[in-house]
């Protein structure tokens, strides 16, 4: 959690700025400002309203566009911060979270009109067809930016505790993907990318279960099922091949541009180094949207390392139920012998079968 609010938070002392005015609130109100963290809400501030109703706080600008809210009791507005905004709020007890105003910035402004257009929906109201039509109209805002902060911010709206935009719907799962892959893309180092990389990874991987393909992966041990992927070079490898010519194959579904990857490649390159003469090789798979940083990175690696041009959409990550970057499977004679999703027990798991 620490290191997240530190990838969120610049370190040189600028901040951005709100001001507005609580009507019907008192001197002893405190407002809690808030960020969000994928889901969590993480307190940074709190700030009391003085007798007019008026307030001021300030806090750490963003080193990337973020959700924050200010927080009353069970009630809360939400509004993304850019960068240095100065957003002047207005609001009105007791109905804080449905009568305010937001001003200053163009995104705010836009999530407090999704906000307040969800509110035709809570509680059951709205027709169905009506729903479907507003969602199309975000759908298409969504497109028209879809690494924006309210982009990602849309997909994540709840209504009466149920996602606006549900993995588990064909539709709604494309337009999660539209996000997920073009945050992959050009926000790499965002704390939210690898979020939402698992997000769709885990839509994708229930919506196949629901159809109970025959060759999917879902067991720990299970038989191997062939992967024929070209390395930086333009040599075609088989899995299959790779796996009857070595003891112990890790095939490794990996995405270079994620925070996690050179710290992977470490400890992978410690595993290969204490076993490779033993008979174990690496069979690494990556699925990121672009082979620029796969490319720079397979020159210096000394195992197998191939490139799934359809990244995250891929055949091979539904087939192996790859739900989470990175996700390892030992295979042994052939068969897969062991999953592993923590890469920390990876060594420990590797070391039983030599």
């Amino acid at each position: 959690m620490i290191a997240v609010i530190a990838a969120l938070t610049a370190c040189n002392g600028n901040k951005f700025h709100i001001d507005g005015t609580l009507e019907g609130a008192s001197d002893t109100t405190t407002l809690v400002l808030e960020q969000s963290s994928n889901g969590e809400w993480l307190i940074i501030d709190s700030v009391k309203v003085n007798k007019s109703g008026k307030f001021s706080v300030s806090a750490p600008a963003p080193e990337v566009p973020n959700i924050y809210q200010l927080r009353l009791g069970n009630q809360a507005i939400c509004f993304p911060i850019d960068s240095l905004d100065h957003l002047t709020i207005t609001a009105k007890l007791p109905n804080l979270a449905t009568d305010y105003t937001i001003s200053g910035s163009d995104h705010a402004e836009l999530v407090m009109k999704i906000d307040k257009e969800a509110m035709q929906f809570a509680g059951g109201k709205g027709t169905a067809a009506e729903l479907q039509a507003w969602k199309d109209k975000l759908s298409r805002q969504i497109a028209a930016d879809p690494s924006g902060i309210v982009a990602y911010y849309t997909i994540n709206k709840y209504i009466d505790g149920k996602p606006l935009f549900d993995p588990m719907n064909d539709n709604d799962l494309r337009i999660i993907g539209a996000v997920a892959n073009s945050f992959n893309s050009f926000r790499p180092d965002d704390p939210r990318t690898n979020y939402l990389v698992n997000l769709l990874l885990d839509g994708q991987r229930r919506r196949r279960a629901m159809n109970a393909p025959n060759d999917t992966v879902f067991a720990d041990v299970a038989s191997l099922i062939d992967i024929k992927l070209q390395d930086n070079n333009g040599k075609e490898f088989t899995l299959s091949q790779v796996a009857a010519a070595n003891r112990i194959v890790l095939l490794d579904f990996t995405a270079y541009t994620t925070e996690i990857s050179p710290q992977l490649n470490k400890l992978l390159n410690d595993i290969y180094q204490q076993y490779h003469s033993r008979g174990l090789q690496i069979f690494q798979v990556s699925v990121d949207q672009d082979n620029v940083a796969w490319r720079q990175a397979a020159q210096n690696l000394p195992w197998i390392t191939v490139f799934d041009p359809q990244s995250i959409n891929s055949r091979n990550i539904g087939t192996y139920n790859v739900t989470g970057i990175p996700t390892t499977f030992i295979i042994k004679n052939g068969d897969i012998v062991e999953r592993v999703e923590d890469a920390a027990r990876l060594k420990s798991a590797v070391s039983k079968y030599f």
